[in-house]
């Protein structure tokens, strides 16, 4: 049977990391922030165009009824 042995002696060693805990732990963190930027990012820009081409899309039909409006009136 093979024994596993743990390489820090508690959770405080482990988050210390003898000493290199600030730069590791900054680096994941960096790291997942920069992966949850580039998962987000495109979804927000996605809603922005979505949304911008619905306000264009009324106010072409909001055009294009006044005109109907202004032609029946003329007539």
């Amino acid at each position: 049977m093979i024994s596993m042995s743990f390489q820090f002696d508690s959770m405080a060693d482990f988050l210390a990391m003898s000493g290199h805990g600030v730069y590791v732990w900054t680096a994941y963190g960096i790291t997942v922030l920069v992966l949850v930027v580039l998962a987000f990012r495109p979804l927000l820009k996605q809603r922005r165009f979505l949304s911008i081409q619905r306000e264009q899309n009324r106010a072409q039909n909001n055009d294009r009824d006044s005109n109907r409006i202004d032609d029946g009136a003329t007539k």
